[in-house]
């Protein structure tokens, strides 16, 4: 089926993409201002997780094909990293109007790819957008501190330089904002990208690199390579031109990341798996904390590393907490992200399977299903938001990140307790606490062992944050203006004057 039919038609009763401008639906990789087709031959299928149904099929590039992206940046970058910073904020300026102007369709896209309810899409383009604003403005403000000279008769300078080519690679769970928050630091650091985007939802990354393009950006500087990871990412580990490498992902492929990059010394970003504590104690505002706990465990349909994974309850709340939690949850509507309700299916087969295992293996060690638990009567990768009582320590739930909507709540009755059970984990990404002690919010932030801590309320992140965790949640920040430095080197220069 070609794109055009598979804008226009209607098959078998099933919703098509409907887009105002159907060439943002892009089946080629972006590579030197050109889109490029395997050089076998080879594609991947992209399939819409509501329905299986296909959508299309992208270019599956070839090893050669990857290293000719990196060729493509590697020129590019001689140019690109000297123009004057507000040439380049200016590109950056324009790439951010055009996904504005067309925040409908990338949202559409990625509902179709994703999954994710429609809301939710047109929300994170508005996310996505955010970051190449904010860089477009940071692009003009390049500067470094100022360092007094040690020596007599010798001047002290310090210059902040663009390391070079990036790799950028990102997930499926956010196509649009992974991408941009990689690509517009890089590309206002001076840099050139090389990105791969997820197999099972590249036509969001094509769509932004149609709007690149359009944006005036020159050939080689932004370059989108589609294809399996092994043929893809892993040579840019390898070569020594690629000097950063920043991903998204999970925690295993992070590990295998840093290993593969260890020979090149690469300068790296590594933003992992999540396993976030919600910690609610018995002075807070139950009702108000119902409804944090819904959107801390439930956006993105719980596949987010951001999302709340165990719910650690003053044994004092415990109960009225559990009946509250379940209540609103069993009221949350799951379907078709395109019907925009509260919770879209899981990615994936795997995905799908984890919230099985997790849940039978919770009861098998004692837990309670309050509400869900099983497929929804709508099949498929559709899954039931899920509340699980009385879980032990022991349980995979709480000890794994299970990334859906599933939550394991568990009572404590001693705040250092609590904190000893929230840090038991190899992440550090997020944690979210609930009280009005200003004492106890004070010790408790201070003794939690992540990168964020969300008092009181659920979204804590935009651009000019600094997003990234402690220990396996990975390394660097992303967002904010420490979002420029792992594409920045820092050249120090002493110049007698004698």
């Amino acid at each position: 089926m070609s794109t055009n039919q598979l804008l226009a038609e209607r098959e078998n009763g099933r919703t098509i993409m409907e887009l105002q401008d159907a060439k943002l639906l892009r089946q080629f990789s972006y590579i030197d201002g050109k889109w490029v087709a395997s050089t076998d031959g080879q594609s991947t299928a992209v399939v819409n997780p509501a329905d299986g149904t296909w959508i299309g099929e992208v270019s599956a590039l070839t090893t050669q094909q990857s290293l000719a992206a990196v060729d493509a940046a590697d020129r590019a970058f001689g140019v690109w990293s000297q123009k004057l910073p507000e040439a380049r904020s200016k590109l950056l300026r324009r790439w951010y109007e055009l996904i504005i102007e067309h925040k409908s369709d990338l949202a559409q896209i990625m509902v179709f790819e994703q999954g994710k309810p429609l809301s939710e899409a047109l929300g994170e383009i508005d996310y996505a957008a955010s970051f190449v604003e904010f860089y477009a403005e940071e692009t003009k403000r390049p500067n470094i501190e100022g360092v007094t000279s040690p020596f007599n008769h010798a001047e002290v300078e310090l210059w902040r330089e663009p390391v070079g080519v990036c790799g950028l690679v990102t997930p499926w769970n956010f196509p649009a904002a992974m991408l941009t928050r990689k690509a517009a630091a890089a590309l206002a650091a001076g840099c050139t990208v090389v990105a791969h985007p997820s197999a099972e939802t590249p036509f969001s990354a094509l769509a932004l690199a149609e709007l690149a393009e359009r944006a005036g950006f020159e050939p080689g500087v932004i370059n989108i390579v589609t294809g399996s990871a092994s043929k893809i990412v892993e040579p840019w580990t390898k070569d020594t031109r690629v000097r950063a490498l920043s991903f998204t992902g999970s925690t295993e492929i992070g590990r295998l990341l840093y290993r593969q990059c260890a020979d090149t010394v690469k300068i790296l970003v590594l933003e992992l798996g999540g396993h976030a504590p919600f910690i609610v104690f018995e002075d807070c505002d139950l009702d108000r904390v119902i409804k944090e706990a819904i959107a801390a465990k439930f956006s993105t349909s719980g596949q987010d590393c951001l999302g709340a994974n165990r719910f650690y309850v003053h044994e004092s709340v415990y109960d009225t907490f559990c009946e509250k939690f379940a209540a609103a949850t069993a009221a949350l509507k799951v379907g078709p992200g395109i019907e925009d309700l509260d919770i879209g299916p899981m990615m994936n087969k795997n995905a799908f399977d984890k919230q099985v295992d997790h849940v039978a293996d919770a009861v098998a060690n004692g837990a309670q299903v309050l509400v869900g638990g099983k497929q929804h009567k709508l099949g498929g990768l559709f899954f039931e938001p899920t509340i699980i009582s009385d879980v032990p320590d022991d349980a995979k739930i709480m000890r794994e990140e299970t990334f859906g909507p599933v939550a394991a709540v568990q009572k404590f009755s001693d705040e250092q307790a609590v904190i000893k059970k929230a840090n038991s984990t190899e992440y550090g990404l997020i944690a979210y606490l609930h009280t009005s002690d200003p004492k106890r919010i004070y010790r408790m932030t201070r003794a939690l062992e992540f990168g964020m801590v969300a008092v009181n309320r659920t979204k804590v992140t935009g651009a000019p944050i600094p997003f990234g965790g402690y220990k396996q949640s990975g390394l660097a920040r992303e967002g904010a203006r420490h979002g420029l430095e792992a594409f920045t080197e820092i050249k120090y220069v002493c110049r007698d004057w004698e």
